[in-house]
């Protein structure tokens, strides 16, 4: 399971510096390497959706020192 973590933070973090790039300078680094609305880029957004999501789960297994 800790490999699926560590795969998941890696696309999210990886989607979260596409997202800033979008917003910082509207480049979007995902369509200039694998081209716009090509099989390949669906692919790559369809998998840091699907890491997103994964992440969620991560809340459930935080332990709050008091």
């Amino acid at each position: 399971m800790k490999i699926i973590n560590c795969i998941a933070l890696v696309l999210v973090i990886i989607g979260a510096i596409n997202w800033g790039l979008i917003g910082a300078f509207n480049f979007n680094l995902v369509d200039f390497l694998f081209g716009v609305g090509t099989m390949l880029s669906r692919i790559i957004y369809g998998l840091v959706g699907i890491a997103g999501l994964w992440s969620l789960t991560f809340f459930g297994r935080l332990t709050i020192d008091e």
